[in-house]
């Protein structure tokens, strides 16, 4: 199943404290980034971290895949997007877009990610149907509504 729903975007602000020596974006802040995008989407949705992990459940990045195009620096805004795509196992994608104020792309990041029981530290066997059920929103992390 693939996400057909406009993704989920925050704007963010470069800071100088993101930078490497040649005054680019760190690999570990477009990572930073994702995760706030990412979080803020969840928020968005609904869902309250505290009562998932609450539940017994985490959410854990398992692969992560960053492609640079172009260069961001210091003073630079960027919209990073979050979209989920969906399957039938236990995994799933987030993918991040990252675009500067002039259109122009940054870089992409995608990560494979699960829902772990944190009893059993074993992924959930549905992580689409846990997130769902706890949404108010599903359709911000590209799934449909659980039926009560």
């Amino acid at each position: 199943m693939t996400n057909t729903h406009e993704p989920f975007r925050v704007r963010i602000d470069v800071r100088v404290s993101d930078l490497d020596l040649q005054q680019h974006v760190t690999g570990s802040a477009y990572q930073q980034f994702a995760d706030h995008a990412r979080f803020a989407c969840v928020q968005a949705a609904g869902i309250s971290v505290e009562a998932l992990l609450s539940s017994g459940l985490g959410p854990v990045n398992l692969e992560t895949v960053i492609k640079y195009h172009r260069e961001l620096r210091a003073g630079d805004s960027v919209d990073v997007s979050c979209s989920w795509v969906w399957g039938a196992g236990k995994t799933y994608r987030v993918e991040h877009t990252f675009t500067r104020s002039d259109g122009a792309l940054s870089a992409t990041i995608t990560f494979v990610s699960g829902l772990l029981d944190l009893q059993a530290r074993r992924l959930v066997a549905n992580p689409a149907h846990e997130w769902a059920s706890r949404a108010t929103e599903p359709a911000l992390l590209g799934l449909a509504p659980v039926a009560p």
